[in-house]
């Protein structure tokens, strides 16, 4: 992880200069962060799951504010729904093509009005606007999405995520302004790098928002076993989980839910109108009698910064024990990498037999592996690749096994690249984080025609390699085909649209569209291991369910969105489909946005103050020390975040720079720091990463002032707080309470020595263990103290304590 300032946007709302907000404030008792609360509300019926997102934005400043937050979503759940709550009206949003949907925002926050955007820009990632929030009020925003929860081994699977992690950013500097708010500069490898990277807030900051997670579970039908979550300390009741108060987004909510086997369908649901409809199929795989073949397995393990701490250790046991399925039979090859691809010594660089001697080796090799670098994932993808080459003889299964968090910017660069030679090669992916990147190793497995597992704990490891040892060994029926009996299937609407193997212990699911009469069959055939024919046929019911219309849709949407990051088609005439598919069925993509106006205008049109959201710093993640801050302002308050700066184009990452304060500014007062956005009226997606670019790169947003003059006045800041505090007498104890926790953890962070009994005293520890009364007037007298005595230190004295 690289560090780099906040913008001046960020960091005002984060610690305003107000009356209410002290030195080195992280917060107030309104609160400074733009989002105030985060409500998950689910309803899983049995593998379909409903959820509702609301947002709470609040203002607390004196201007109107725009908030911007950059939040991710599952990346198999369709977005069919927004509405916009303010003032106690509820406006409901319209899905719009992208660049008109842009247009009526902006459109609608010039002339006074409230609204809100949201836009997808991967598709586990989005972004919503919510503009001209007027200071003290409150709006929420709530999403309503579908999706399917994972099933596999008996248990379905429902995975909330939370929080964008920092995403390695490749590539040169793309010159000309950024086409979003975020702090990671545009390149030509990520062109969209500052729409997919919010600013981080450093450990140890109170927690920034209230967090409520509720999810009912029906399982219609199924035969319901254990339920238990990975993650997040929860309360059951009677078929409800719900997370208990005071936790944080900074980690993927995971509900695991013990189903029985289930049986296998072929669910048809007709539209409203017309004659067409959605076919889901789904049918269980065979039992698997027969030996694999023969296989060459590459094994790529992630061994970049972002991987440091127990991602480390989970990675290495997860690449071992890889490692130990392979028999004498097979041959194989290791790849650890970084920002460079190194091999073990002892085996060279080609593919070894899978004897004792060389597995030994390997392990060995993998034991010695930490964390370091950036996640140049896109060469030694193509390195294993080169090394799987061509089986003309087609006897050995080929095998690719990628073992990393997928915390990459680039993924429409790297899947445009592999496409084309990732055919004839499994490809299988696992997932090791907390906040894993779960869209990208989604689909790099199915473009692979492999699976993906995701493992968010060490103790989740040895189960998730149980299943991976199994998929790796080979797919139980290969060569799969489809033919339907009495059932039109209308082309180009399946999904996948590559078929994908069938696996033990995973349902083989197809959707797509149908018309005419909700009658007929599909029957599914193929090739198990042994060589012997196998099919499968399966009697058409119906079911008048909207949520499989919107489920295929957003499958669709992903299927055709890959295609059209990779190349594979005219993108002129994809991009008109990819709009047309997202209207027609209600479901957001990377081409549309859901637009929210409210009619009434409440201000007089200025510009509102912009802030972009901070985000916690994920979970699990190894942070490294930060140096010491330099003096503040004495009448600002600033709280620094953490962020990965793109590596320099064409060769390592970045040396760490050290943090630094934003500048100190008044209201009304000194130019804007942060840089503007540009590109929001258009609806092209970013332009294809790799595009060349003759402009030089320009100079970084983030940077460290040389020098800084002025220092802590010690004499004002006690005599602000103390005023601050009498004017707080007549509040609750509860609140005055926070009032003095807050103050201390202001000051254990400025480390002012004449102020430092005070900070001790002030922790939360010693706040509970005193009367509050006592603790009350001792805190004012000290302020009282350094007031009239205290002097102002020395730029050298500062420094030194």
């Amino acid at each position: 992880m690289r560090l780099a300032t906040m913008t001046d946007d960020e960091a005002r709302v984060v610690a305003a200069p107000t009356d209410e907000a002290g030195l080195g404030a992280l917060r107030t008792e309104r609160g400074n962060l733009p989002l105030d609360r985060l409500e998950v509300r689910a309803s899983i019926t049995g593998l379909v799951a409903r959820t509702d997102l609301t947002q709470e934005f609040v203002n607390v400043h004196r201007e109107p504010l725009e908030a911007t937050y950059i939040f991710p979503l599952p990346d198999r759940a369709a977005v069919v729904r927004m509405a916009m709550t303010a003032d106690e009206r509820v406006v409901e949003a319209e899905l719009q093509e992208r660049g008109a949907a842009r247009e009526a925002y902006d459109t609608a926050i010039a002339a006074g009005q409230r609204a809100s955007i949201a836009e997808e820009e991967r598709p586990d990632v989005f972004t919503m606007r919510v503009g001209n929030i007027l200071p003290g009020e409150r709006v929420s925003v709530r999403l309503s999405l579908v999706g399917p929860l994972a099933f596999e081994d008996g248990e379905a699977t429902y995975r909330f995520p939370l929080v964008v992690a920092p995403r390695y950013i490749p590539g040169g500097l793309l010159d000309g302004d950024s086409v979003g708010d975020g702090f990671a500069l545009d390149t030509d490898a990520v062109p969209d790098a500052s729409r997919i990277s919010p600013p981080v807030l450093l450990p140890g900051f109170p927690n920034p928002l209230r967090l409520s997670i509720d999810v009912d579970i029906d399982p219609a039908g199924l035969p319901l076993g254990d339920v238990r979550s990975s993650l997040h300390a929860v309360s059951e009741t009677e078929n409800r989980v719900s997370v208990l108060p005071g936790d944080r987004a900074n980690r993927d909510f995971v509900l695991r839910l013990a189903y029985g086997a289930g049986t296998q369908s072929l669910a048809l649901a007709p539209d409203a109108e017309g004659d067409e409809g959605t076919y889901r199929l789904t049918v269980l795989p065979p039992a698997a009698d027969a030996p694999p073949r023969p296989k060459d397995v590459v094994l790529l393990l992630d061994r970049s910064g972002s991987m440091g701490g127990w991602k480390m250790v989970a990675a290495r046991r997860a690449a071992a024990r890889i490692v130990d399925t392979l028999d004498a039979h097979d041959r194989f090859a290791v790849l650890a990498f970084d920002d460079r691809v190194e091999t073990p010594e002892s085996l060279g660089t080609g593919l070894s037999g899978g004897s004792d001697r060389n597995r030994y080796r390997a392990v060995e090799h993998l034991a010695r592996m930490d964390a370091r670098g950036g996640t140049e994932l896109l060469q030694p993808l193509l390195d294993g690749l080169r090394l799987l080459g061509e089986d003309e003889t087609e006897t050995r299964d080929r095998v690719l096994v990628l073992v990393t968090d997928g915390q990459v910017g680039n993924e429409d660069q790297i899947l445009r690249t592999v496409s084309t030679a990732l055919r004839g090669v499994r490809v299988h992916t696992v997932g090791i984080d907390q906040a894993v990147n779960a869209g990208f190793l989604g689909r790099l497995a199915i473009a692979g025609g492999g699976r993906c597992e995701l493992v968010e704990s060490e103790d989740r490891l040895d189960e998730a390699m149980d299943h991976i040892h199994r998929r790796i060994g080979a797919p139980v029926v290969t060569g799969v085909t489809i033919d339907a009996e009495g059932l039109e299937l209308l082309d180009g609407t399946r999904t996948p649209a590559r078929l994908p193997d069938v696996f033990p212990g995973v349902p083989f699911v197809v959707a797509g569209r149908y018309r005419g009469p909700v009658a007929g069959a599909l029957t599914v055939a193929g090739t198990t291991r042994d060589g012997r024919a196998w099919s499968a046929k399966v009697t058409a019911e119906r079911h008048d369910s909207t949520a499989l219309s919107a489920v295929w849709a957003r499958a669709l949407l992903r299927d055709l969105e890959d295609q059209y990051v990779t190349g594979t088609h005219e993108t002129a005439p994809l991009e008109s489909r990819i709009t047309g598919t997202s209207l027609r069925f209600g479901v957001l993509c990377r081409f549309t946005a859901f637009v929210a106006v409210d009619s009434r205008i409440v201000t007089d049109g200025d510009e509102p103050r912009k802030v972009t959201q901070p985000v916690e710093s994920p979970a699990g993640w190894k942070v490294p020390t930060p140096v010491p801050p330099p003096p503040l302002h004495p009448t600002s308050a600033y709280t620094l975040t953490s962020a990965a700066l793109p590596p320099t184009a064409g060769g390592p990452p970045r040396p760490a720079m050290p943090m630094a304060m934003p500048a100190p500014q008044r209201y009304g007062g000194g130019a804007t720091l942060g840089r503007k956005s540009a590109g929001r009226g258009s609806s092209r997606m970013m332009r294809p990463a790799g595009a060349p670019t003759s402009a030089p790169p320009r100079m970084a947003r983030a940077r460290v002032e040389e020098e800084r003059t002025a220092a802590v006045d010690v004499r004002e800041l006690a005599a602000q707080e103390a005023a601050r505090l009498r004017e707080a007498e007549g509040r609750p104890e509860y609140e005055r309470r926070e009032l003095l926790e807050d103050l201390g953890s202001r000051l254990a962070a400025l480390g002012l020595p004449q102020l430092r009994e005070l900070a001790e005293a002030l922790t939360p520890q010693a706040v509970a263990a005193r009367p509050f009364a006592e603790l009350w007037q001792f805190v004012l007298e000290e302020l009282d103290k350094a007031a009239s005595a205290a002097s102002k230190p020395s730029r050298g004295e500062f420094w030194k304590h």
